[in-house]
């Protein structure tokens, strides 16, 4: 796979200091780890510091890199578990910032997408991390049963299992917010 191979390269480069190297693969991943982390907490800005975040950690902890995996399940791994710390060190009462976009054609399209997306990220942060972490690979990375088993380092069934939980969960928390009858 030409990432991986690329990846590889790259990162032999950032061990011996090549900022540019450095610099290409934030560039590359930088996007992603911001996406699950803002998926994760809800927050721009906590997303934000968690992706800065995360490329420290990942930078300094570099010789503890196994090559034998994808760099970028191990930097998602590094993203997933920051955002929980980052949630877990929240106030209580934080409200949950939501300001997502709309492409909607009339004002009250706009408004029903943005009110059903405020209700996604609502339900979904009610969900318990480890069940919050296998929606966010699954559907809004898209990654496969064995993918998400590899970043969170758990077998593939309970990949599944955990996974068929968190949308009842997650289903549950919808029918509250009353985006659909029970």
């Amino acid at each position: 796979m030409m990432h991986k191979d690329h990846d590889a390269a790259l990162l032999e480069d950032c061990k011996r200091g090549d900022r540019k190297a450095l610099d290409s693969l934030v560039r590359r991943y930088e996007r992603p780890v911001y996406n699950a982390a803002f998926r994760m907490l809800g927050n721009p800005d906590e997303a934000a510091d968690v992706t800065q975040t995360v490329f420290l950690k990942a930078f300094e902890n570099l010789d503890r890199y196994d090559p034998q995996h994808k760099f970028f399940s191990w930097i998602y791994r590094i993203a997933i578990n920051e955002s929980i710390n980052q949630f877990n060190r929240r106030k209580p009462t934080e409200p949950l910032v939501e300001n997502l976009e709309s492409g909607s054609d009339t004002p009250e399209s706009s408004f029903a997408a943005d009110r059903l997306s405020q209700d996604l990220q609502t339900a979904l942060m009610e969900l318990q991390e480890d069940y919050r972490a296998v929606i966010v690979l699954r559907h809004f990375t898209e990654y496969s049963y064995r993918q998400i088993g590899n970043i969170l380092e758990i077998p593939e069934k309970t990949v599944k299992s955990r996974l068929f939980s968190a949308r009842q969960k997650m289903k549950e928390g919808l029918e509250k917010l009353g985006v659909f009858g029970a």
